[in-house]
This record gives structure tokens, sequence and C-alpha cells, in this order.
């Protein structure tokens, strides 16, 4: 990488070296908006447990309808009023309401004044975020090129024609000044994923999922369950049905293998792990069998980032409980390493500079998968890889968490494509 030295010389100017000439650049201030009077027909009673699944985050630092971005909101700014007139009744913090200020989320105590049905006005002030780039023109000249600020999700700003892009600043919302360290400059390192080559016979479909790839090459009728949680559910996504990662992943083996007959039948469960499926009841919506196994797919592909805190000997008796039963109906298995979530939920500290997945369910996985035979596709390891391609991942995620957008579920899409020759 040809920049070096960045740092600020200021709370909002940066300067760095591009091939030994020095460079400074003005960098925006995050944007701050206000608030004034929204209403809100009622609050419900704080409760401090909540955290994402808020009852009532403030309405304009939503990143879907009840998760906030979080720290998007100015908690010294909240002020709540029981009109919508600068002389209306102004309540009190503590004694009358409570806010979660990582999740912008507000409630009445159960002492206070604030009724239990009682509409109140509340102004407010919250951040934006924002990707910038730093662009190298056809001329040789450096820029800075501002990103539109976003409450979730910002995306770098689109170039011209011949244009450069040397790295991405992550304006945080609510950034006081530019403290721009290692997890805020995203330098551009590559802009694509490496592939491994491709060797004829050496490729992971053609020694794990032989079944698979015979009926994709002769156009014999292929029948895939994509099985998983919130993430293969997929209905938050914008066209969800062309956007999820196994719309994207059958797609493109149509595309590779013109003969190709495939059947694609979605089993997903919001908010569960495959623990779920496997405790289910007979004649349950979610039961194992009659909604996995029953069917007899040719290929299962796996993705469950709620099992995530499975690990060890624990993985071990529940994946072979898994394997049995594909065995038994001669199912060839995909599992799919999960995405990243929240850097707080994943023991991160930051979004740059990451050396491998930190969590042991995926070493878990890798392990089970090497042992039984079973093919691995590593969307961990695609996630673990844009810090390098100047993008922060969670800028990837619809609700800020854990639910990719459709670039994050073609990650998944690239992965499993990877296995095929």
């Amino acid at each position: 990488m040809p920049m070096k030295g960045f740092a600020p010389v200021d709370d909002w100017t940066v300067a760095f070296t591009f091939f030994g000439k020095p460079v400074k650049l003005a960098v925006p201030p995050a944007e701050i908006l206000e608030v004034k009077a929204e209403k809100y027909d009622r609050l419900p009673l704080f409760n401090e447990d909540h955290t994402w699944n808020s009852e009532m985050p403030l309405l304009q630092t939503r990143s879907t309808e009840r998760i906030a971005a979080t720290f998007s909101l100015d908690p010294a700014s909240v002020v709540v009023r029981a009109g919508n007139t600068p002389d209306s009744e102004v309540f009190e913090l503590e004694k009358d309401y409570q806010i979660n200020p990582k999740w912008c989320a507000i409630g009445r105590t159960s002492e206070g004044r604030i009724g239990e049905n009682q509409p109140v006005w509340i102004d407010y002030r919250y951040g934006k975020m924002r990707l910038d780039s730093i662009v190298l023109t056809p001329e040789g000249n450096i820029e800075l090129r501002p990103g539109t600020p976003e409450i979730i999700m910002p995306v770098p700003p689109t170039l011209a024609e011949g244009e450069e892009r040397l790295a991405n600043l992550w304006i945080t919302a609510r950034l006081e000044k530019l403290q721009l360290q290692q997890d805020l400059v995203f330098p551009i390192f590559v802009t694509e994923y490496p592939q491994p080559p491709k060797i004829a016979g050496e490729t992971i479909a053609e020694k794990l999922l032989p079944k698979t790839l015979s009926k994709l090459e002769s156009g014999e009728k292929l029948r895939i369950i994509a099985w998983g949680d919130s993430v293969t559910v997929g209905k938050y996504l914008d066209d969800y049905e062309k956007n999820r990662w196994q719309e994207q992943f059958v797609q493109r083996l149509r595309e590779r293998f013109p003969k190709a007959d495939i059947e694609l039948q979605t089993e997903a469960w919001d908010g569960r792990g495959s623990i779920h499926y496997l405790t289910e009841p007979p004649e349950s919506e979610y039961n194992f069998r009659e909604r996995i196994v029953d069917p007899k797919p040719d290929l299962v592909v796996m993705e469950f980032v709620n099992d995530a805190g499975l690990e060890g000997e624990a993985l071990d008796q529940q994946y072979g409980q898994i394997l049995e039963a594909f065995q038994k109906i001669g199912a060839e298995w995909i599992i799919l390493t999960p995405h990243f979530v929240r850097p707080d939920w994943m023991g991160l500290q930051r979004e740059w500079g990451i050396n491998g997945d930190p969590r042991g369910y995926t070493h878990s996985v890798r392990a089970f998968a090497e042992k039984n035979g079973i093919a691995v596709a590593e969307g961990s390891r695609r996630y673990e890889f844009l810090w390098i391609q100047g993008i922060p991942y969670s800028t990837l995620m619809v609700n800020g968490i854990n639910h990719p957008n459709a670039f994050g579920m073609k990650l998944f899409a690239d992965a499993l494509m990877e296995l095929f020759p």
C-alpha cells in the first residue's frame, strides 16, 4: 500500500504520504440531525434487560422497525414533553423516564409522571455514518470523496472512470472529531477475494460432493435444501427471493452447469439453531426428520449463525446426529461457516486487522468436517477478508447486528461456488 504515516493533524484533517509525496485532506464532520417534537402515542416501561430487542428505540435511529443503530443517539439531547409546544411540561430523566444510550431506547419509569397510555413529544439529536473514500484521479491528484450519510449500511461514493480508490474512512455516527486510528481507516490492499487455483479432479465437489456434481453435469434433477436460521429465511431483504444466498447460489450453478435441473427448497426458522429442529416433536412445522430428512434431498446446504455458541464435543455429538441421518438417505452436506456479527458479540475490538475467526464454533466445524469428509464453504473467511478490501463488515448488516444485505449474501454464494469446478 503506497499510503504511509496516516494520522489526524487536527479534528477534521488527515495527513499521509503517497509515494513519498505529502498529502493533507479535509474530512467533513459526521452529520448530526435534530428532531423536534416527535410524537409517541405511549412509552413502554423501561426494561434495562432489553438490548437490541428494545420495545421503543427512537424512531429516527432505527435501522429496522424495532432495532436501532447503536450509539447513534446523543442521549444528552433528549427532552421529553407532555405536549408539542416548548412550554409543555418537561419530564425528568431517571425520575420519569430512562434511556439506553447504546440501543437508543427510551421507556417510562413505574413511579414517574408519564401514564401508561399517555402520549409524549420528544426532542433529540442523532448521527448518521458515512464511508468516505480517498481517491487517486487519472491526473495523479489525491482527493477525499465523502459518501452519503446513512443511519445504517453506508456505501463508498461512486467513482468516475479512471479513478482509483485507495482507502475508505469510516465516519461513525456522532464522531466528535477525527480520531482516525486503525479501526476507522481501511486502506484497500486488494479489491477481490483471492481465489485459489482449481485443479481438475481436486475440487471439493469432485472429492466430497460426487452425487451433486454428477447430477449438475448430466441434467438429472438435483434436489437441494437450504437449511438455516433467519439469514436463510432472508425475508428482511428487498426482493429476497432473488437476493438470498441460496437463490444466488442456485442461479450461479445454473450458469456454470447449463444442463442443470435444480429444485431448491428453503427450510429455515427465525431465531433458532439446528438443535431446535432436532428437538421438535413429530408433526411440528420444524421437525428435523419430517422437514429435512423425509424429502430425501440430494444436497443439504446448512447455514446456522445461531449455532455459533456450539463447539467441541457438543458440536461433534449434535452434528454427528445430523450426519447419521443424511448418510442413511444418501444426502450430501455442505456446512457454511457463518458470517461475522457485531464485533462485541464476537470478542473483537475493531473491524480492521482481523486475523482469523475468533469463534470456537467455526474451528470446531472445520475439525468435524475434516474428520468426517464433509464439504465446508468458507463464508467466514470471506468476511474475515473484507477489511483488506477496505470494507467494515458491519456496514453490510441490514440491522447493524447479524442480517447481511444482498452483497453479504453474495459472499456466501461466492464461498459455495468455490467448491465446484
